[in-house]
C-alpha cells in the first residue's frame, strides 16, 4: 500500500464562480463496463415492500419509473444475503434463492426497458434489535462481538466459520447480480450495519484476525468481502462500497479523524477491488475535517484517486433521520452548493434519496429547470410505493 505522506488541504473558496446551469450533472460517466447518461444516482432506501423477501410487480414498477424519470444509476434498497438474520424484517428483499432472484430478474429487465442502469445493494444488518411486524428472535442476530451500537448485547458473536460463510455469501449474491444482468453492485458498509460493525471499535471487540486496536486491522472483514465479490464478478464489473462516519446509534461517531487516517482506511479497500466509494453524510455540504470545506466524498476521492458518490440531503432542507423521527417535512432546497462542489471536481456522482421517494421525475425537473415543481418529502411518503 502506497500512502501519501503529505496531503495538501484546499482552502475555502471565498468567491466561487457558480455554474448556474445543470450541464455538468448531465454529462455522461463511464467506468469499466458501467456507462451512465448522467451523474445522478438513486440512493438505496429501505422500503420493505417485498413479502417473504420476494420483490413484487409494484417494486419493479417503482424502479422502472425512476429510470423513466432519467436517473442515471439506480441503486436498489438494501437486499439481504444468504445468512440467518441478515435482515431484521421479513419484508426486506432477499438477493438469494429461486423466487427472489426471478423477481429481481423482472426488476432489472423492467429498468433496462426504460433505458436505465441499476445495481443491487448487498446487505447484512448484523447486530440490530428485532424489527418489523413479525420480528425475528433476538438470538438469531449475529455480529463481530454480539454488541449493538449502544453497547447492548443483542445476538451472538460470529465464529470463524460464520465469518467465512458470510464473506462467501456476499460473493454469491454479487455473482447472481452479474448473471441476472445488473450493471454493477454495491456493498453496504455504512450506518452501523454488519460491515460497518467490523470497522467500528464500539461494536468490534474481537481478538482474532478480524479485530484489532486500529481501523486498518478492523477493516480485514470488509477487505475480504470485497475480494470475494471481485473474484465472483471479474475485473470489469464495477463494485461500489457505501461508507459513513455517522452511525444510527451515534451521529457523532468517527472512524477516521484525519485525512491520513481516512487514507489508511480506504486505500486497502481500493486495492482489494472497490471502484467507487459511496460516501454517506447526513448533509453533503458538511466539511469532513478542519481546514477544508471538502466533504467525505471529496476527501475519499482525494486520498484514493477512485470515483466517489456524494449523498446527504441533496435538494432538501432537512436530513433524513430528523424527518423520520420528528415528522418534520423536508422542503425543496437550492442546488447551488451542489453545483459549486461538482464544478470543483470534488466527486463524480450525486446520490438522491428522499426527493426520489416522493417524485420519480425529480431528475427530469432538474434538467428542465422546473425546480419550482419539486415536491419535497414527509415520512408519510414511506407508506407506499409511488
Amino acid at each position: 500500500m502506497k500512502v501519501i505522506s503529505k496531503l495538501v488541504i484546499p482552502s475555502r473558496l471565498t468567491s466561487p464562480q457558480l455554474l448556474m446551469s445543470s450541464d455538468l450533472l448531465f454529462q455522461p460517466f463511464s467506468l469499466k463496463s458501467l456507462s451512465l447518461k448522467n451523474r445522478f444516482v438513486m440512493a438505496p432506501m429501505t422500503r420493505a415492500f417485498s413479502p417473504d423477501g420476494v420483490p413484487t410487480s409494484e417494486v419493479a414498477d417503482y424502479y422502472r419509473k425512476r429510470a423513466e424519470g432519467n436517473v442515471g444509476l439506480i441503486l436498489s434498497e438494501g437486499t439481504v444475503i444468504e445468512r440467518t438474520a441478515s435482515g431484521n424484517n421479513r419484508d426486506y428483499p432477499n438477493f438469494y434463492g429461486n423466487r427472489p432472484l426471478k423477481a429481481w430478474n423482472r426488476v432489472i429487465d423492467s429498468v433496462h426497458s426504460a433505458g436505465g442502469k441499476m445495481g443491487p445493494q448487498l446487505w447484512h444488518v448484523g447486530i440490530v434489535k428485532p424489527g418489523g411486524p413479525d420480528p425475528l428472535s433476538q438470538s438469531e442476530f449475529e455480529g463481530p462481538s454480539g454488541l449493538s451500537g449502544s453497547g447492548e448485547k443483542v445476538g451472538r458473536v460470529m465464529s470463524a466459520d460464520d465469518v467465512a460463510d458470510t464473506i462467501s455469501a456476499f460473493g454469491r449474491s454479487a455473482e447472481d447480480a452479474k448473471r441476472l444482468g445488473f450493471d454493477m453492485v454495491e456493498l453496504h458498509g455504512a450506518h452501523s450495519y454488519l460491515i460497518d460493525q467490523f470497522f467500528w471499535e464500539v461494536t468490534n471487540k474481537r481478538t482474532d484476525a478480524y479485530g484489532g486496536a486500529t481501523l486498518a486491522e478492523r477493516s480485514r472483514f470488509a477487505i475480504d468481502v470485497v475480494k470475494s465479490v471481485r473474484k465472483a464478478v471479474g475485473g470489469d464489473f464495477v463494485i461500489s462500497l457505501r461508507i459513513s462516519q455517522w452511525k444510527i446509534a451515534d451521529y457523532d461517531a468517527r472512524l477516521a479523524n484525519t485525512p491520513q487516517e481516512l487514507e489508511a482506511w480506504l486505500l486497502p479497500l481500493a486495492e482489494a477491488g472497490v471502484d467507487i466509494f459511496h460516501c454517506s453524510q447526513r448533509r453533503f455540504w458538511d466539511a469532513e475535517f478542519e481546514g477544508s470545506d471538502l466533504n467525505l466524498a471529496g476527501w475519499a476521492k482525494k486520498v484514493t484517486g477512485k470515483a466517489t458518490i456524494t449523498v446527504g440531503s441533496v435538494g432538501l432542507s432537512g436530513e433524513f433521520m430528523s424527518a423520520l423521527r420528528e415528522g418534520e417535512a423536508s422542503q425543496p432546497a437550492s442546488l447551488d452548493e451542489l453545483h459549486r462542489r461538482m464544478d470543483r471536481g470534488d466527486f463524480d456522482l450525486v446520490a438522491v434519496g428522499r426527493a426520489l421517494i416522493s417524485d420519480a421525475d425529480w431528475v427530469k425537473k432538474v434538467q428542465d429547470s422546473c425546480t419550482s415543481e419539486f415536491i419535497g418529502f414527509s415520512k408519510e411518503a414511506l407508506a407506499s410505493l409511488v
